[in-house]
């Protein structure tokens, strides 16, 4: 697991250089528009609600005594759940909706790495490759809040918190990077067998996602590069996932 991990974070090495080679970063103009826009409206979002959510769980303290105290800690509450729920949405939002745009770019680093031409993929139209992509990530982000909505309360546990934190974290970092490397699977697999794909490959999907959610942290420039970084990487990788499974299927 920890080797497949490394691997999808050193995918991200020579990404850069192969989009610029391939002359590909005109084909993230609009993904880069829709990260832009949604990351803004989260981000308001959670600046105004933070504070409503504190006042509304400060509600059930019935004491007058130390409810300021009480406030100030929810206050803080909402704004982490604000926060780790708007990372949620936010790659979801984005992923689903640059499908179409995204999944020509994987094909285009799938040709200049196999040679493979488009008539030996699953043909698919826009329509089909946005409905794909809305489909796999609403069925993740409910994945994800399954498992993130209990981590969120056992983190304010001292100690158990940091580990439950870390959970969280690659919990993320796995629905991203099955995001990103989906773009390359939809035109191999079918809904059902890409999942199970990813699955078999959790760990590389970790690495890739580890990155993914490392440059939301970087202000501005992060949301810019994410996602031509991202699926660039993750294209790469899954690529030779699938080379090497067809090589042990035809053995």
């Amino acid at each position: 697991m920890i080797k497949n991990i490394l691997n999808g974070i050193k995918a991200y090495i020579g990404a850069f250089a192969l989009i610029s080679k391939l002359k590909l970063w005109k084909y993230f103009l609009i993904p880069i528009i829709i990260s832009i826009v949604t990351a803004s409206i989260i981000s308001f979002s959670a600046y105004g609600l933070s504070d409503n959510i504190g006042r509304f769980i400060a509600k059930i303290w019935p004491w007058k005594k130390g409810l300021d105290t009480f406030t100030s800690i929810s206050s803080y509450i909402g704004g982490a759940m604000i926060i780790i729920l708007g990372f949620m949405l936010y790659k979801y939002i984005v992923m689903a909706l640059s499908a179409p745009f995204m999944s020509p770019v994987s094909e285009k680093i799938e040709t200049h790495l196999t040679g493979a031409h488009k008539q030996e993929h699953r043909i698919t139209s826009f329509k089909a490759q946005l409905w794909r992509g809305i489909r796999i990530n609403v069925r993740n982000l409910f994945k994800e809040l399954l498992l993130t909505i209990p981590l969120i309360l056992i983190s304010f546990i001292p100690v158990i918190g940091l580990i439950s934190s870390l959970i969280i974290f690659l919990v993320q970092a796995f629905y991203a990077g099955f995001g990103n490397m989906d773009y390359t699977l939809e035109r191999h697999f079918k809904y059902g067998k890409s999942i199970q794909f990813v699955k078999k490959n959790k760990g590389i999907a970790i690495g890739n996602g580890i990155v993914f959610m490392l440059f939301l942290l970087i202000p501005i420039i992060g949301i810019i590069i994410v996602l031509p970084l991202s699926v660039t990487a993750a294209t790469t990788k899954t690529v030779e996932l699938i080379r090497i499974e067809s090589e042990l299927i035809k053995e």
